[in-house]
């Protein structure tokens, strides 16, 4: 279960639900496919996607906005309780139209933790940090609770909600197909071979 302290008073509880879904052996993708020259693409979350929660209240505690007041349009407290954006219909279009090597849902752990688990030991994802703009969210919380970009990079999603792996030779039509299909798409970075111990995702 989440770790959620102080959400939930004396005598109250979460209840939580999920889904199980079957795949075709043949169509698992694992990302032993994956391989140095792939491109890892990016896309645009919605929000924290319920991750990263902790810090964010912890920044409000000590920042003390206005939550009613504007942010970039909207009121702040609705920016921070953006629903997260769910990917299923365009990823699955995308593996009918073409090989996608791997996938990554950047959730709690954020890019350095997450993209990870569909690399062998001998590969890293080395993403370009400069390739998307981080929303004006993760600006702000970085700004007000003194966050370092490393950290920002294992807390949050930093504007990337869902990472998609592809061939080289396959890049430029799942951009094109993603962005037909209402995604807001980034090449973020490249895989390459591993050097000694370094760590599996890397943001320069």
């Amino acid at each position: 279960t989440a770790e959620m302290p102080s959400m939930y008073p004396a005598g109250e509880y979460d209840l939580a639900g999920f889904a199980v879904g079957a795949v075709e052996k043949s169509k698992i993708i694992d990302g032993t496919k994956i391989a140095p020259g792939d491109v890892v693409l990016g896309l645009a979350s919605s929000g924290a996607h319920s991750n990263g929660y902790s810090l964010v209240r912890k920044i409000i505690e000590v920042a003390k906005p206005d939550l009613e007041g504007d942010f970039h349009g909207r009121k702040l407290a609705d920016v921070l309780m953006e629903p997260t954006r769910i990917y299923v219909k365009p990823l699955l279009a995308l593996m009918e139209s073409m090989e996608v090597k791997g996938m990554v849902h950047i959730t709690g752990g954020g890019l350095v933790e997450n993209i990870p688990r569909v690399l062998q030991a001998g590969l890293v994802a080395e993403l370009d940090g400069k390739s998307w703009t981080m929303p004006p969210l993760f600006q702000w919380l970085q700004l007000h609770g003194g966050v370092a970009d490393a950290e920002m990079h294992r807390v949050f999603n930093c504007g990337i909600g869902m990472t998609v792996i592809v061939s080289k030779e396959n890049a430029d039509a799942a951009v094109a197909q993603l962005t037909a299909a209402g995604e807001t798409v980034s090449r973020i970075g490249t895989i390459r071979a591993r050097v000694g111990d370094e760590h599996q995702t890397i943001v320069v």
